[in-house]
């Protein structure tokens, strides 16, 4: 979900409990996305202007696109993306997106009027809506995971898909983590709930960084497989459940799934945790130092290897 102002937050939440627009109330007619045997289907509502609606439908196609490097595939065997036009004077492409779920899955997009598609492929939102896909409902104990792992895709993919370059989404990711260290200490992770916005998406993203960083060192394997393969087993059910998931259990499933141990110890240490994670060992496996000038990258070949194999631009696998 993207931090926005309260007043407009009520004025898309209301917009969003609204019915989908009918064919005959301007809206453009739905498009199906599919990879691996799963689906998005795409709406835009509301949009009388074919060239617009085509060129929105165009855009989402990409950032759908980019969560396919992950491991080839959406993640559900069917989701919604719904797309509204709005008036908002928040200079964002995408002032306000959000997952629901419910009946079914849906990510919503309210996209400012006038965004131009270099603006739309150039914002986060998309991408880090569909990241929520990844994983299930973990309740507001587990927000700090959900919004973490979103956090951490969302540069992640878009490098990869070549949204941004590598050294974008690091300086990117460096420049989130900063801003959730610059709160300080507060109150535990799993305790904060709606509050300590920035803390709560980048230590997330912090924690994931690190289990990659682990699974990749430690176990030969990636988050992308992992979480694969928790999509293929269990995914859809927790979806059609509707219930919340504990984050522990989220993160013992994992484990069994191939992290032996790696999300449940980083688990017990970031839930509780009432400061910004240390992250200079990880930064220190991927060559990463900062300066008063920004990130410096270092030149061995561990560090490169590592930093491309999570970044390195890929194929994605979608027809549309």
């Amino acid at each position: 979900m993207r931090p926005t102002p309260l007043l407009f937050l009520i004025a898309c939440a209301l917009a969003a409990a609204a019915p989908p627009a009918r064919a005959d109330d301007g809206a453009a007619p739905a498009r199906t996305l599919r990879a691996g045997g799963n689906a998005l289907q795409v709406s835009v509502e509301g949009v009388s202007d074919p060239a617009r609606a085509a060129m929105l439908q165009r855009w989402l196609a990409e950032a759908a696109d980019a969560t396919l490097t992950a491991f080839g595939r959406y993640p559900l065997r069917r989701a919604q993306v719904r797309i509204r036009q709005i008036d908002s004077r928040d200079p964002s492409p995408v002032p306000w997106g959000q997952t629901e779920r419910g009946d079914g899955v849906a990510v919503l997009l309210f996209v400012r009027r006038d965004a131009s598609l270099a603006q739309l492929r150039a914002d986060w939102t998309a991408v880090h809506e569909l990241s929520h896909l990844f994983h299930p409902y973990l309740g507001r104990d587990g927000r700090w995971m959900a919004e973490g792992l979103a956090s951490y895709y969302q540069n992640v993919l878009r490098a990869r898909a070549g949204l941004l370059t590598p050294d974008q989404a690091w300086r990117q990711l460096d420049a989130g983590f900063g801003r959730g260290r610059r709160l300080g200490p507060g109150a535990a992770l799993d305790e904060l709930g709606r509050g300590g916005t920035m803390r709560v998406y980048w230590a997330g993203a912090a924690y994931w960084l690190e289990a990659d960083l682990a699974l990749r060192r430690e176990r030969g394997l990636d988050l992308d497989t992992v979480l694969s393969r928790y999509a293929r087993c269990c995914l859809d059910a927790a979806a059609d459940d509707m219930d919340e998931a504990s984050p522990q259990a989220f993160a013992d499933e994992l484990d069994r799934l191939g992290g032996d141990g790696v999300f449940a110890r980083l688990y017990r240490r970031y839930a509780r945790s009432r400061e910004f994670p240390d992250l200079s060992a990880a930064y220190a496996a991927l060559g990463l130092e900062t300066d008063p000038n920004g990130l410096r990258y270092s030149q061995r070949a561990d560090a490169l290897n590592l930093r491309m194999a999570i970044m390195a631009p890929r194929p994605s696998n979608a027809t549309h």
